[in-house]
């Protein structure tokens, strides 16, 4: 089973919530980063490719051998559709259509397809909140449930928790922090189902469809691309920062959200200009620990007994404390 952990509960702050604070610094000191502001349609140019490349691939592999198959689900459709989740990520922030909410529900559709999970309405309705409630108990659904953290606590079943991690992901608010259903997420639903059916029935049958499903749940578990889940919050830093940074090439596939720190300080500023943001005020960023290697942080999180599930900060907003001191502006941004 290995090590044990040696974190049996999560750690507390109750200090100011630092995106905040940092931001309200930055536009004081620097009030020019609000040029990096607006809608960047770069994402229109690229994604249609990429989804276009996916629904090729199912096809393709129809009369591959299943050890062919599951093979290049994990090597290029799961990194693939990692890029599309993280793409869906940066969409849900308003970061290509600015504020019509309309053109963004579609393309968030649009971006999912190939994922094969309708998961794009129901993410941006959460995870809005992961950023304006970060480290709380039950608003911020980025957290692991204490459950998870008390059953996953040694090596081998960290391993576990990470493979199962996409259903964790996934089911985890519907359980714990549970939603009303919306129109858009029926409409998201019956979209999915539908692509869904054709991928099966027309186009790439039971392989080319697992390609598609199975590279999501592969590439959401152990697999390079989904150290980010890992990376980003969890601690691996004695500095109490509850955010880290990852500066690598994996950027270039994951449309900069390694970039986390600035992204949770500015989230309406559009993946290509984080990189700019942390060029403009380097003395808020430079300073601060980072990762340079995902693989590495999946690594030290399965073989280090201080990091596992117990490795996040809750905050004071446990308490009924609300954490961002501008959150006006957040919402009229971020949405």
């Amino acid at each position: 089973m290995g090590a044990k952990c040696t974190r049996t509960e999560f750690e507390y702050s109750y200090t100011d919530e630092p995106h905040a604070t940092r931001r309200k610094e930055i536009l004081a000191k620097y009030p020019e980063v609000k040029e990096l502001y607006g809608a960047d349609y770069s994402m229109l140019f690229i994604v249609p490719f990429v989804v276009t490349f996916q629904i090729w691939m199912c096809w393709m592999l129809q009369d591959a051998s299943w050890p062919i198959t599951i093979t290049l689900a994990y090597l290029i459709g799961g990194t693939i559709n990692q890029s599309l989740t993280l793409a869906m990520h940066e969409n849900s922030h308003n970061n290509v259509f600015n504020r019509n909410y309309l053109l963004g529900r579609l393309f968030g559709m649009f971006i999912t397809l190939p994922i094969g999970v309708p998961a794009s309405i129901a993410f941006k309705k959460y995870h809005s909140e992961h950023h304006q409630f970060m480290g709380d108990d039950v608003k911020d659904q980025d957290i692991p449930h204490p459950l998870e953290a008390k059953l996953f606590d040694r090596t081998f079943t960290k391993v576990i928790w990470l493979i199962l991690n996409p259903f964790f992901y996934a089911l985890r608010p519907c359980i714990a922090y549970p939603k009303p259903l919306t129109p858009w997420e029926v409409v998201s639903f019956v979209v999915q189902m539908t692509f869904n059916y054709v991928m099966l029935v027309h186009v790439g049958g039971a392989k080319g469809l697992f390609y598609l499903l199975g590279g999501s749940l592969l590439g959401m578990g152990v697999h390079p691309m989904a150290g980010h889940f890992i990376s980003e919050h969890y601690i691996f830093f004695d500095n109490g920062q509850q955010t880290s940074s990852y500066y690598g090439p994996m950027n270039y596939l994951c449309w900069n959200v390694g970039y986390h720190n600035e992204h949770h300080d500015f989230p309406w500023i559009s993946y290509r200009n984080l990189p700019k943001l942390k060029k403009l005020a380097p003395e808020y960023y430079d300073y601060l620990p980072h990762h340079t290697s995902w693989v590495k942080c999946l690594f030290d999180f399965v073989t280090k007994p201080d990091i596992g599930p117990y490795a996040r900060i809750k905050t004071a907003s446990s308490c009924g404390k609300l954490m961002d001191v501008n959150n006006e502006e957040h919402n009229q941004k971020a949405d």
